[in-house]
């Protein structure tokens, strides 16, 4: 597959819920950041990939991908995805969205390095599991309006 491709594979696996396949997109060895999440640092082999994928089929999610815009680099190995995760937390009906970028390494059909650069302290908002110091100031803000969900 090309770059392009194993970003669209991605993101359907993603959307689809398709937990168990979305290791075998990455090389062995991958190593995968979340900048934006507050994590002990990097995912690093599929073995680690395969424990985030079980852990995120846990979360009471639902999403699709909006908005997706794929950028070629100069790299033939790199390819930048931007999107917008729509969804919705199955447990309460909240809706949600949240922009995110993927920049993908992509080495003979399979991710070698990733950077996800979604807002996964908005997710624990969406689901009710702030990351603690969010939560303590969500907590100490004024009521009434939501500042990450103006649209709620």
């Amino acid at each position: 597959m090309t770059p392009r491709e194993v970003f669209e594979r991605l993101i359907e696996g993603v959307t689809a819920r398709d937990w168990d396949v979305l290791p075998e997109l990455y090389a062995e060895d991958a190593v995968v950041v979340h900048p934006m999440a507050a994590s002990d640092g990097p995912l690093v082999g599929r073995d680690a990939l395969r424990r985030h994928f079980e852990h995120a089929a846990t979360l009471p999610l639902r999403m699709s991908a909006r908005d997706v815009v794929v950028h070629e680099t100069a790299d033939p190995e790199v390819v930048i995805g931007e999107f917008e995760y729509a969804g919705q937390v199955t447990t309460t009906g909240r809706r949600f969205a949240i922009r995110n970028v993927f920049v993908l390494r992509v080495r003979d059909g399979l991710i070698v390095e990733a950077r996800d650069y979604a807002d996964h302290a908005r997710f624990g908002v969406a689901i009710g599991r702030p990351p603690a110091p969010l939560a303590a100031a969500l907590a100490d803000g004024p009521p009434g309006d939501d500042p990450l969900f103006p649209d709620m």
